[in-house]
Formats: C-alpha cells, structure tokens, sequence
C-alpha cells in the first residue's frame, strides 16, 4: 500500500510541474517572436514590432507614465518616445524567466536594452504576459520599467 502511495504521490508531484513549465514549442515560439520585435524596432519599424501585441482596446501597458489601455494607443506612445531611428537605438532583450501560468498564459521576465549613438542609452526590466489568441501567442499586458 506504501508503494502505491508512493507512486500516485510521485505522479501528481510530476503532473504538477509539467503544468507549471511551458512546453518548449511555446517557450520557442514566444521566443522567436520577441527576437522578431527586436529585429523589427533594429530596422526602424515601429508598426511591425507591435505584432507581437494583442491587437485589442483591452491591452495593457504599464510604464513610467503610468498604465496605458489598448494596442493604438500603445503604437502611438511608442512612436511619440521614439520618433525616428537614432531615438529607438538598437534594442537588445535579455529573457531572465518563462513561466507557465495555465494552458494559454505565461509569464516571461526579462531586461531590456536600447545602445542609442546620438541620445544616452536606455533599459530596463519587464514583465510580459503572453496569451495563445487564435492559435497564437500575443503580449496581453507589458509592465516594462
């Protein structure tokens, strides 16, 4: 009876961290967006790294000026702070942690960095969660500081 107890112990113990790890096609997946986005904002192009966000009036963007709601006026912002090429530098992420929050979520932390020639450079830390949309994975909420 000990064994059996043992081993159903051991299975939900395996089952539970499964849940909690994204599986590494999703974990690639987000990945190969985020690289996108910094290949996008490195060639200038504001409109093609907003691809990786949801595009819905509920996105939700948190910075130094404070919570901003929906994908619009998220490009907007972002293209008043960075209104040319030399403002948005080279961007550079550092992803720290991926986390599964349930079947279609999860939470990615990393840093980020903008090397800018003409302005001081800038970077900082964010948080990203990420829901699976149709099929695919789109940053509902980015908290970046």
């Amino acid at each position: 009876m000990k064994k059996i107890l043992f081993v159903v112990v051991i299975f939900f113990y395996t089952i539970l961290g499964i849940a909690q790890t994204p599986s590494e096609y999703d974990k690639m997946a987000i990945h190969a967006i985020m690289a996108e986005q910094e290949k996008c904002w490195n060639a200038g192009d504001i409109d093609c790294f907003m691809n990786g966000y949801w595009r819905s009036d509920s996105l939700k963007f948190i910075g130094r000026k404070g919570l901003t709601f929906g994908w619009q006026q998220t490009l907007d912002n972002y293209k008043t702070s960075y209104p040319d090429k030399a403002a948005m530098g080279k961007l550079a992420f550092d992803i720290l942690a991926t986390e599964l929050l349930s079947n279609d979520a999860v939470l990615l932390i990393g840093k980020w960095h903008l090397k800018r020639e003409e302005f001081k450079d800038l970077g900082g830390h964010f948080s990203l969660i990420w829901k699976k949309i149709d099929n695919k994975w789109l940053i509902i909420s980015d908290h970046s500081s």
